[in-house]
């Protein structure tokens, strides 16, 4: 027997020894995948209490979702129900609402994929009918949820969504660094068209009852009338008119996204800030890696499992294959 017949002879018997050895492998790796295994690595989560405001600008229809004319209310609710699958398992989100001057939590962060259809349906019953006061001084409400957060167990972020419209307004400062408790992560999310529009009126049942006009709201910001404020003010920026809030005295009636306003206020609570179009950029934001942390999150194994089994079927087979493979290659050939 020469070296070349030995050596196929050594191939042919490891190949029957490897055929059964394939199938037992293949068995059971199936056969583990009844046990449902997991093992836990550090993967990137996040953890928010969205806050969204519930005040009566809030119902200005001058926003699209779908294409479709909606409430800056309803497109930030809409958002959000849409953007939570995008959250990767082992993600969690609260949710409270905002009105007068402070932040109402409604429930502490769940895991979105265990808990998504009770998400969903508390998202939903949000509404302007949750307002207990019609002010909305946001710069001190950002600055209460803050510490809300910050005291709830896993410090989750905030996410504040808003239109940015103070009532009453305020005085053109915002409270200086060395006034404010150290700021936690998140970001504002502002919602709303950039024309002025008409803000709806409605009863405490929520019924529509017109428009507020230049008459019913105040038209300049409380301090100049000694009323106080909804927040300290850095007296220097305040005289320099450094720090705007997007007051329009005589227009406080009418209302749109206060952008820059916004922007002042999370660069001043050293938070993020984004404009929010639809689902999607709502999910990016919710999911930035600035916002994330690692998590110990068990990783399901039965995928990986089946795949082995998968290849371990197809490398015993595997000289069948080649075989019939080189059998099609010359009938190929000759029909060619």
């Amino acid at each position: 027997m020469n070296v070349r017949t030995a050596v196929a002879a050594l191939a042919a018997r490891g190949r029957r020894h490897a055929s059964p050895l394939a199938l037992a492998l293949s068995a059971l790796a199936l056969s583990a995948t009844l046990w449902e295994p997991t093992w836990t690595l550090p993967r990137p989560r996040v953890e928010h209490v969205v806050a969204i405001d519930v005040t009566q600008s809030m119902d200005v229809v001058d926003v699209q979702y779908d294409r479709r004319p909606v409430s800056r209310l309803e497109l930030a609710k809409r958002a959000l129900r849409d953007a939570l699958p995008a959250l990767p398992c082992g993600s969690k989100i609260g949710l409270a609402v905002f009105t007068e001057y402070r932040a109402f939590l409604l429930f502490a962060p769940a895991e979105v994929c265990a808990h998504l259809d009770e998400l969903r349906s508390a998202i939903a019953h949000v509404d302007g009918r949750m307002a207990w006061m019609g002010n909305s001084e946001i710069a001190k409400a950002v600055k209460g949820a803050q510490a809300m957060v910050a005291a709830l167990p896993g410090q989750p972020s905030l996410v504040f969504v808003t239109d940015g419209h103070e009532a009453p307004p305020l005085a053109a400062g915002l409270a200086s660094a060395a006034e404010q408790t150290a700021p936690a992560p998140g970001l504002i999310v502002g919602v709303g068209g950039l024309q002025p529009s008409p803000i709806p009126r409605t009863d405490p049942l929520g019924r529509p009852i017109g428009y507020w006009g230049p008459g019913d709201v105040l038209q300049t910001d409380a301090r100049s009338l000694g009323l106080g404020n909804a927040a300290p003010v850095d007296r220097a920026a305040d005289d320099a008119g450094a720090l705007p809030t997007g007051a329009t005295p005589g227009s406080e009636h009418l209302s749109s996204l206060r952008e820059g306003y916004l922007r002042v206020l999370a660069a001043d609570r050293g938070l993020q800030y984004v404009r929010l179009d639809d689902a999607a950029t709502l999910a990016r934001a919710l999911t930035a890696p600035a916002l994330a942390r690692p998590v110990p999150t068990p990783v399901d194994l039965r995928p990986a499992l089946g795949a082995l089994a998968a290849l371990l079927l197809l490398a015993r087979h595997a000289a069948a294959l080649r075989a019939l493979g080189a059998r099609l290659r010359p009938a190929a050939a000759r029909r060619a």
